[in-house]
């Protein structure tokens, strides 16, 4: 049998071809029309899968469903209630039922991008072999995705792994893109480190490698310079793993999962990313010693149609 993963964005819909082991078959995209609020693009995407299925010679029968992540809340592994902005305004539907309806009666499941990004980590990146893993991404905002017993936890409201929105900063005066002021993501998200860095170099005046970025500074560069030993670089750095350490271990202390996946952007760091959330983990997480595990993703941009592939293996 085969399954099909989309992972649907603003600009593109990525979609995958697997087998009933995880094996990816083959990957293409859609182009998302975001035109008219997005109503056709169901129907874009049903039309590619029918005319990539008849290229491979696939018939109805031979796919045991397909799974969908989408960027914004999911009810019921079906409903997304809301509008999705960058979507056109696209949203308040059954998009289980609808794509269904459109693929011939194929099982169609639903779910939010970041969650089935943490299934597909889960399932063939970095969390496999665990049941219980907690992904976090750190890409121009924290997402994060939350599975327990190999299942996804979305929550009561479709909420569930908002973990760029824990608050975890007190005095912050700038608001977050939520409304909400200190959230995690506002200083552990690529744009938050850069920000942070700049606010560092309007505060002290000593040298720094990071001042010939100026005010266009990523936040590659900025861990580019502390890798290298930039002082003011590492305090930057510092203060992103003390929030990234106490944001793991609030969530920990709360559901226990055996892994942390690290991915986005910024995990791109690597070691020395994972070793800097640690040193803070292990210090805010001292009821035991048997703690979560710390590692990187490993699917990249793949992530979530492994996750939404996965989805219909359930």
């Amino acid at each position: 049998m085969n399954y099909i993963g989309i992972d649907l964005g603003g600009t593109t819909a990525k979609v995958g071809l697997f087998t009933t082991s995880g094996a990816l078959l083959e990957k293409w995209e859609v182009p998302t029309d975001t035109s008219n609020a997005g109503e056709h693009i169901l129907e874009n995407l049903a039309d590619a899968i029918h005319a990539k299925m008849a290229e491979k010679e696939i018939t109805s029968e031979q796919v045991e469903g397909v799974g969908i992540g989408v960027p914004g809340p999911v009810l019921d592994s079906r409903v997304v209630p809301i509008i999705c902005a960058n979507l056109g305004g696209w949203g308040e539907r059954n998009v289980s039922a609808q794509l269904s309806g459109l693929l011939d009666g194929m099982k169609v499941l639903v779910g939010n991008d970041a969650n089935v990004a943490a299934l597909g980590e889960m399932w063939q990146g970095g969390g496999k072999g665990f049941s219980d893993i907690v992904m976090v991404t750190l890409g121009t905002g924290v997402g994060g995705g939350v599975i327990l017993d190999k299942k996804i936890v979305a929550g009561k409201h479709g909420t569930g792994g908002e973990i760029g929105h824990l608050r975890i900063r007190e005095g912050e005066k700038e608001p977050c893109n939520c409304g909400g002021y200190g959230c995690l993501e506002q200083v552990a998200s690529a744009t938050g480190i850069a920000r942070e860095a700049r606010r560092a170099m309007e505060q002290d005046s000593s040298d720094t490698e990071m001042r010939k970025f100026g005010a266009d500074i990523t936040a590659k560069d900025v861990l580019d310079c502390a890798k290298s030993g930039d002082a003011m670089a590492c305090r930057v750095m510092d203060t992103v793993f003390y929030y990234l350490g106490w944001a793991l271990s609030a969530i920990s202390m709360t559901i226990d999962p055996e892994i942390f996946v690290i991915g986005g952007g910024v995990s791109k760091a690597g070691s020395f990313l994972t070793e800097g959330i640690r040193k803070y983990f292990d210090q805010f997480t001292t009821l035991s010693d048997q703690k979560a595990e710390i590692t990187l993703a490993q699917l990249g941009n793949d992530a979530g149609i492994y996750g939404a592939a996965r989805l219909i293996l359930d």
